[in-house]
C-alpha cells in the first residue's frame, strides 16, 4: 500500500495536468499562441520557459556589475573630502590635513564617496536589466509568438564598459554619452527592420569575419572574467525590497557627439546588433525548426521589431544593448515552441523585481566564472571557419586575437575587415580586369566580326539579286 500511494498521486498529477493542458490549448489563449498547430502544450511551454530563465538568470547581476564598472552617472563631484591621517576622524581632522577630491579619487584606492555612488548605480543597473528584459521578452512572445528570450547582451555590455567609457569613466566619451550612442543606433536599428534590410546587411560582412568575431567577444569576455578577484563574501542586509531607478534612467547626454570616438561606438554597436542579434535569431529559429525553403520563419518581422525596440528601451533605462539570448535553445530543446515560453520568462524577470537587495550582495568575484562559461561557449564557432585557406584564417585569427588584446571590439572588426580586404585584394582587382577590359575587347572583336559577316552577306545578296534580274532581261 505504501507503494501504490506515490503511484496514485503520480497519475492524480498527470490526469490534471493533461486536463489543464486540453483546457487551455482549446481557449482563447491556446488559440492565440498556436499550442496545437505547434504540437505542443501549456505546461511544456512553461518549463521551457523556466529552463530558459535558469540558463541565463547570470546576467542579473553580471550585466549590472559590468556597466558599474563604467561608473555610470557618478563624478568627482561625489567623492568626499578625506583626511591624510587615517587615525583621526574627518570632523576632528586639521584643516591643512584635509584632502580635497580630485580625479584620482575615482580610482584605486577608490574614494568611498564614489565607491557609494557605484554601488548605488549597480542596484539602478539590475532594475534597468530586469525591465529591458521584461519588455523584451513580452514583445517578443505577445507580437512574435517565439519561445526566445531577450535581456542585454554579452560583449556589448564588456565593450560598453571597459573600451567606450572605460573604467569608472577613463575612456573616450562618458556614460551619458555612450547611451546616446546606443539609443540613436537602437533608432537606426529598428528602421532597418523595419524596411526589411537588416539580413541582407549582415551578409555583406565577410563570412570568416562574421564567424571569428563571436569568438573573439567570447575570448575578450573570458579575459574580463579572469581579472574579477576582489576577495570573497556575501552580505544579505535585505533580500526582498522594490528599488526604483535614481540615475540611470533617462541619463542620455547629446554633448560630445562629435568626437569620432562617439560614431565609431555608434557604428560598432550597430554592426554587433545586426550580426549578433540577427545570426541568433535564425540560429534559434533553424533549431525550432522553423524555417522555410527561403530561409524565413513566421513571426520573423516582429522578431526583428522586438529586438530593435528592446535596444532603444534599455537605452533609455542606462543600459547597454539588448538582443536575443542563445539561451533561448534551452528552452526550444525543453520543447518550448511558443511565446508562452518567452511570456514565461518574462514572468520570472517580474519577480527579479522584489529581490534587488540579494541581487546586488553577489560580489564581483562570483561573476568572474560565467564570464568564462560564456566564453567558452562562444568559442565553440570556430569549427565553422575554413582554417586550411589562408586568406580566411587569417582575417579570422586577427579578429579574435585583436578583440582581448586592444580591449576593443571595434579594433578587432577593422583588423579583421581589413585583413581580409588586403588578401582578396589582387584577386578582385583581377576580376574587375578581366570583367571591364577583356570582355570589352571581345565584344569589341564580336561587333566587328558580326558587321563583317553583315557586309559580305548583303554583297552575296546584291550580286544574287543581280544575276536574277541579268536573267530576266535576258
Amino acid at each position: 500500500m505504501a507503494q501504490l500511494q506515490p503511484m496514485s498521486h503520480e497519475r492524480e498529477f498527470e490526469s490534471f495536468t493533461a486536463r489543464l493542458n486540453s483546457l487551455v490549448t482549446h481557449s482563447w489563449l491556446g488559440k492565440r499562441f498556436k499550442l496545437a498547430e505547434r504540437n505542443t502544450t501549456f505546461t511544456t511551454e512553461l518549463r521551457a520557459g523556466t529552463a530558459t530563465f535558469l540558463t541565463m538568470a547570470y546576467i542579473l547581476a553580471v550585466n549590472a556589475t559590468i556597466i558599474a564598472d563604467s561608473g555610470g552617472t557618478c563624478s568627482v563631484s561625489d567623492c568626499i573630502p578625506l583626511c591624510s591621517d587615517p587615525k583621526t576622524p574627518l570632523a576632528q581632522c586639521p584643516t591643512h590635513l584635509i584632502t580635497r577630491p580630485d580625479n584620482s579619487c575615482k580610482f584605486p584606492p577608490v574614494n568611498p564617496g564614489y565607491a557609494a555612488c557605484v554601488d548605488r548605480t549597480r542596484r539602478d543597473l539590475i532594475v534597468a536589466t530586469v525591465a529591458s528584459s521584461l519588455i523584451g521578452c513580452t514583445i517578443m512572445g505577445v507580437l512574435a509568438n517565439l519561445p526566445l528570450a531577450l535581456a542585454p547582451g554579452m560583449g556589448a555590455n564588456a565593450y560598453f564598459a571597459y573600451s567606450v567609457v572605460g573604467f569608472h569613466g577613463s575612456g573616450s566619451i562618458p556614460y551619458k554619452t555612450a547611451l546616446t550612442a546606443i539609443f540613436l543606433e537602437g533608432l537606426i536599428f529598428l528602421l532597418i527592420s523595419a524596411v526589411g534590410f537588416r539580413a541582407k546587411l549582415a551578409k555583406l560582412v565577410p563570412k570568416p569575419v562574421r564567424v571569428s568575431s563571436s569568438a573573439g567577444i567570447g575570448l575578450f569576455l573570458a579575459f574580463i572574467g579572469l581579472q574579477t578577484n576582489e576577495g570573497i563574501g556575501l552580505y544579505f542586509k535585505k533580500v526582498v525590497d522594490v528599488h526604483v531607478i535614481e540615475s540611470t534612467a533617462g541619463a542620455l547626454s547629446f554633448d560630445n557627439m562629435r568626437k569620432g570616438a562617439f560614431w565609431e561606438a555608434l557604428l560598432t554597436f550597430l554592426y554587433v546588433d545586426i550580426l549578433d542579434t540577427t545570426g541568433t535569431l535564425y540560429s534559434m529559429a533553424r533549431f525550432a525548426g522553423f524555417l522555410d525553403i527561403n530561409g524565413d520563419f513566421e513571426g520573423q518581422y516582429f522578431a526583428f521589431m522586438a529586438d530593435a525596440s528592446s535596444i532603444v528601451v534599455g537605452s533609455l533605462l542606462g543600459t547597454s544593448p539588448v538582443t536575443t539570448f542563445i539561451e533561448s535553445s534551452t528552452g526550444i530543446r525543453e520543447g518550448g515552441r511558443t511565446g508562452l515560453t518567452a511570456l514565461t520568462v518574462a514572468g520570472y524577470f517580474f519577480l527579479a523585481f522584489f529581490l534587488t537587495p540579494l541581487l546586488a550582495s553577489i560580489p564581483a568575484w562570483a561573476v568572474g566564472p560565467p564570464l568564462i562559461l560564456v566564453g567558452v561557449m562562444m568559442v565553440r564557432c570556430v569549427v565553422e571557419i575554413d582554417w586550411e585557406d589562408m586568406r580566411e584564417a587569417v582575417p579570422a585569427f586577427v579578429t579574435i586575437l585583436l578583440m582581448p588584446l586592444t580591449y576593443s571590439i571595434a579594433y578587432g572588426l577593422i583588423g579583421g575587415i581589413g585583413t581580409y580586404v588586403v588578401l582578396h585584394a589582387w584577386d578582385w582587382g583581377d576580376d574587375l580586369v578581366r570583367k571591364f577590359f577583356f570582355m570589352g575587347s571581345f565584344k569589341d572583336m564580336s561587333n566587328v566580326n558580326t558587321n563583317l559577316n553583315a557586309n559580305v552577306i548583303n554583297d552575296h545578296q546584291q550580286q544574287h539579286d543581280k544575276g536574277i534580274q541579268d536573267h530576266i532581261t535576258i
